[in-house]
């Protein structure tokens, strides 16, 4: 017999995959992984057997629970899966998934809305951060259709506003856990940065590329993605992360000046495969160390004036546009950072597992009746 789980099946940002009720999935550790491979379909690098859709940005777990400190009202639990690896990382955060977090509270009845719009408080367990997030509950539901658009994903949708309350140090140790805010590892110039993603910022031309390549140029680059990957696993070592070489971080991003009206260019590395956009705690990372004097974007970031910068990421499919708010006592200080998401329901119901995966107890003992 199969074991049905009750699931969302939900789009966040430009990544999607299926939400649970923690409740409604196994309390042991090793049990839960199990049964998330089994229902992404993975190890497989089609994921034909799951609801995976064959890549790093449509193999993502979405876990949520009722607030568990004072003045939160969800926790999050992010799990990032490989199409064609067993393993289950809890580790990163996804700012995508995020996005998606308040209407599937709200649509399993978690919560109730609170009038035309929906404010609620969501820790995300990853990294023990949280954050505001806003979304449009007119008559008492959640509204998906408006006039909101972020590139990477098709057509327009009601908007979801995401204010991040305290990114920095994320997973490392600090906002610059190397100390500095530029350094030269490996014989490239870099910025080890981390609020609310790690990353290693680095100028293309260091590497002999534009930073202007297609997705499907970065990702046929051999050359270029075994010269990354020995200059993360160094960075690892130096953000205090200890070997990374089987962790999803840091992730690794190409930068060059912007040539469609933004402020700085990227290519994302996530880290083995080029993102088609970018992450959302990727671009708050990457505009935070825009803002920042001395970082590696120096020279090259077209950065506005003033305390509150709106700081346009450009990346393969468009860009993300990322308010930042600095300190006015202190500019290198970095007090605020809010972005813009949208997000869809695209089916509920239940999603099946073979029995000898999972078998809870009372289903167990119901078939013995």
């Amino acid at each position: 017999m199969q074991t049905a789980i009750p699931c969302l099946f939900m789009r966040g940002g430009t990544s999607r995959g299926p939400f649970f009720k923690a409740s409604d999935l196994p309390s042991d550790l090793p049990t839960r992984d199990k049964v998330l491979l089994s229902v992404m379909g993975s190890p497989d690098k089609r994921q034909i057997d799951g609801l995976g859709g064959a890549h790093p940005l449509t193999s993502k777990v979405g876990i949520v629970s009722k607030g568990s400190k004072p003045g939160v009202d969800l926790d999050f639990l992010f799990a990032q899966l490989q199409p064609d690896k067993d393993t289950v990382d809890t580790t990163p955060n996804c700012g995508n998934m995020l996005a998606a977090v308040v209407p599937f509270a709200l649509e399993t009845g978690m919560v109730k809305p609170q009038g035309d719009t929906t404010t609620l408080r969501v820790l995300t367990l990853n990294t023990d951060m949280q954050c505001d997030i806003t979304v449009q509950t007119p008559n008492g539901h959640v509204e998906y259709e408006g006039n909101a658009r972020i590139d990477g994903a098709p057509g327009t949708s009601a908007p979801i506003t995401v204010n991040f309350l305290d990114t920095a140090g994320s997973v490392a140790p600090g906002l610059l856990p190397t100390g500095n805010v530029r350094d030269t590892i490996d014989g490239i110039e870099v910025t080890c940065i981390d609020n609310g993603m790690p990353l290693v910022m680095f100028k293309a031309s260091h590497v002999g590329r534009t930073g202007y390549e297609s997705v499907d140029q970065m990702n046929a680059d051999t050359e270029l993605k075994t010269r990354i990957e020995r200059l993360r696993i160094a960075c690892g070592h130096a953000m205090k992360l200890g070997d990374v070489t089987a962790k999803n971080y840091p992730k690794m991003t190409l930068i060059s000046a912007p040539r469609a009206g933004g402020s700085i260019c990227t290519r994302s590395f996530i880290p083995h495969v080029c993102h088609d956009a970018i992450g959302v705690l990727a671009a708050v990372t990457v505009a935070t160390a825009c803002v920042l004097d001395g970082s590696v974007t120096q020279g090259i970031a077209s950065v506005p004036t003033g305390n509150v910068k709106k700081i346009s990421v450009e990346h393969p499919t468009g860009e993300f546009s990322v308010e930042i708010e600095v300190d006015p006592a202190n500019p290198q200080n970095v007090t605020r950072a809010a972005l813009l998401r949208t997000a869809r329901l695209l089916m509920r119901g239940e999603v099946m597992i073979p029995g000898s995966v999972w078998a809870p107890k009372a289903k167990l003992e119901a078939a013995a009746k």
